[in-house]
């Protein structure tokens, strides 16, 4: 995606309770919380908001190997006898930093027995932040370049971005952290998390994470299962993670989501956008191809696609949506985007993880087809999400397969979905839940954007969530919520 999109540890190894190939089991090294938790240098934070670093293995094949440091963080329970553990958190990403996400929950409704129940534990993944952080020493150019790749229309056009993606790939291979891309992976940082739950003397674990953190939450759970204890998985992923069917369905999500932007379009004339569904989608390929001709104060036409998707994600933004179009559609300054912090390592570590974790198509051929297949199905983001990227040209080597989701384990998963998710569409989001069986349930709400809990305003599905990780209550059976009012 494109700069602006958001779109938010020493001990003996644990291994999983289900092998992984290259991994020897063993024993829980649990023991009492050594953690040494002191004030947190990063702003902004909670004045109650903790931090702390462990030190965990690099490969966990050679466990006394080379450490690196994992940073941490803990919004503890004020109710320690309310307290019945730990809820690990984690934003989404690949490549986004969480140390400050138990504050942003706690600031964005999460309910009050919920903050009681448990302390909060957030933290940096490998590769992220202030955790061994990586790069791939991307120039200005490169980082403006985004993660969608130019909005392809031909097999040249695929082609022709086949040498910048190699470029990168490349860079990422000889940089000075490249000791760390075969580790730098989903199953590695969930073995982090089954070390910050040993270091803090946890029996288990319960975990909340969204989108890309529904991915890391499955894992877990796969590969420790008698370890986790409430699993909350929000805006999910399918079970192969950020593969590339990941990388294509978000044209699907954008097709899924773009008619609620529509009619809010539709219905607010004074943008002038058009008055009907029909000739606001108009106005989008209008502007698309016009900026493709001739950008407009920096907007490409992918630019504007790009942007167009990120505010997909948040009713919240389509006023600002509008106010960009009207700006681009008459020639002046559209509003500006918030840069994002440290983009050069969020990228990065979206590429080590998302390349890492799965093989990706290896010809330009595979991706020409992906794009001719894509752009007339899904014509307003096929031909980027569709195209070439680094993932192409990534290094060979790979320490162990992907995590294989399936339905072993206890049934203490629940899935929160929206219907209409631009960036982990409902489609997913039931290839998942078919890959858990009785192990998981799946709440959907009528409802655009990306993120449930706890910032959505479907107080069905909110309410459902918090039974979950407060009582242990799960619906016997998937349930659908319907909008409510406001929404």
């Amino acid at each position: 995606m494109r700069r602006t999109l958001s779109l938010a540890l020493a001990l003996a190894f644990a291994a999983a309770a289900t092998a992984i190939p290259g991994v020897s089991t063993a024993a829980d090294p649990m023991q009492p919380d050594t953690v040494r938790w002191g004030p947190c240098s990063e702003k902004p934070t909670s004045s109650r908001l903790e931090c702390a670093t462990l030190e965990v293995p690099l490969d966990y094949r050679d466990p006394d190997g080379r450490q690196i440091e994992i940073a941490i963080s803990r919004l503890a329970s004020e109710k320690p006898a309310q307290r019945r553990g730990v809820l690990l958190t984690n934003p989404g990403g690949p490549g986004i930093t969480g140390l400050g996400y138990p504050v942003a929950l706690a600031g964005s409704g999460l309910p009050r027995q919920v903050l009681d129940s448990y302390d909060l534990i957030g933290f940096d993944p490998r590769g992220v932040g202030r955790s061994a952080p990586v790069t791939c020493e991307l120039t200005p150019e490169q980082q403006a370049r985004g993660n969608l790749a130019p909005y392809a229309h031909t097999a040249a056009d695929v082609a022709r971005e086949a040498g910048n993606a190699r470029t990168i790939a490349e860079q990422c291979a000889t940089s000075p952290t490249a000791s760390m891309l075969p580790h730098t992976t989903t199953a590695n940082t969930a073995r982090d998390l089954d070390r910050i739950r040993a270091a803090l003397g946890e029996p288990k674990l319960s975990y909340l994470g969204a989108s890309y953190g529904s991915y890391l939450g499955a894992v877990y759970t796969t590969m420790f299962p008698e370890r986790s204890d409430r699993i909350v998985l929000d805006s999910n992923l399918g079970p192969g993670g950020y593969d590339v069917t990941a990388m294509r369905m978000l044209a699907r999500g954008m097709e899924d989501r773009f008619p609620d932007f529509a009619a809010f379009a539709a219905a607010h004339p004074e943008y002038g956008l058009g008055t009907t569904p029909e000739q606001v989608t108009a106005k989008f390929f209008d502007l698309a191809e016009r900026l493709e001709a001739k950008p407009v104060q920096g907007y490409d036409g992918t630019l504007f696609r790009g942007i167009t998707f990120d505010r997909l994600y948040s009713d919240a933004n389509m006023p600002l949506l509008a106010e960009m179009w009207q700006a681009l559609d008459t020639d002046r300054p559209p509003p500006p985007n918030p840069p994002m912090v440290n983009f050069e390592n969020f990228m990065a570590a979206r590429f080590n993880v998302i390349c890492g974790d799965s093989r990706w198509p290896g010809t330009v051929r595979e991706y020409q087809r992906n794009v001719a297949v894509d752009r007339p199905k899904y014509p307003m983001l096929g031909g980027s999400a569709a195209s070439i990227g680094p993932c192409a040209f990534w290094p060979d080597e790979r320490v162990e397969p992907p995590v294989q989701i399936g339905d072993r384990g206890p049934s203490n998963v629940l899935m929160v979905q929206n219907e209409r998710d631009p960036g982990t569409p409902l489609a997913g989001a039931e290839e998942l839940r078919r890959a858990f069986g009785e192990r998981a349930r799946m709440v959907t709400a009528d409802h655009g954007g990306h993120g449930v809990y706890p910032f959505g305003p479907n107080t069905c599905a909110n309410d459902a969530v918090t039974a979950f990780l407060t009582a242990g209550q799960r619906p016997s059976q998937d349930l659908a919520c319907a909008a409510e009012p406001g929404e």
